[in-house]
């Protein structure tokens, strides 16, 4: 079976998938598959500079948060938004490494979850993921936007999200939930 026929027949299903196939499938690719309410997306392969970054954010994530007992964790991990929608966010972080929404199959929730922004469908970051992980409850969210060189940390109010700061090249972005958290724009961009 040829790469064209799979994906007819994934999308001929579209609509009709359970969660409990979604995560059978995604154990069995190396793609990056995130899911809504029986419908599979496929995300795009990231490139070796979305890596990079993700590489760069999870080395200065970890020490400060292992250092209060909590956990970071990269993608590929399902987290699950609510019983039917999943996500496979780049970075997830847990501030206590023994919460029990830390799980094998997938992520019940996360303390903070970080995008880095894709280009082929920057909407899906900025706007739809935002509404999902608020409905998760997710305290704090970033987005990491290499387009236009901005990290935007996002704090959990009520339902919603509000800005706690949009931070360009020459400044550092700062966690709202982790006083130690430190991050210089210009070398998150600037990494190679």
């Amino acid at each position: 079976m040829d790469d064209e026929t799979t994906l007819i027949e994934l999308t001929m299903l579209q609509g009709l998938w359970s969660a409990e196939q979604y995560v059978l499938l995604s154990d069995q690719t190396n793609r990056l598959i995130e899911f809504t309410d029986g419908v599979l997306e496929v995300l795009p392969m990231p490139t070796r500079y979305h890596q990079a970054i993700s590489r760069f954010l999870f080395l200065l994530l970890l020490p400060v948060v292992q250092r209060i007992g909590g956990t970071v964790f990269y993608a590929p991990l399902r987290l699950q938004i609510r019983p039917g929608k999943y996500r496979e966010p780049d970075l997830l972080a847990l501030l206590n490494s023994d919460d029990p929404r830390n799980q094998d199959a997938f992520w019940l929730g996360a303390d903070l979850v970080i995008e880095i922004d894709s280009p082929d469908d920057p909407h899906r970051d900025t706007d739809v993921k935002r509404l999902d992980y608020a409905e998760a409850g997710i305290p704090e969210y970033w987005i990491v936007n290499p387009a236009n060189d901005t990290v935007t940390v996002l704090q959990l109010q009520d339902d919603r999200y509000i800005e706690h700061g949009i931070f360009h090249r020459g400044k550092t972005a700062t966690s709202w939930l982790l006083s130690d958290l430190a991050v210089p724009v210009t070398a998150v961009f600037d990494v190679r």
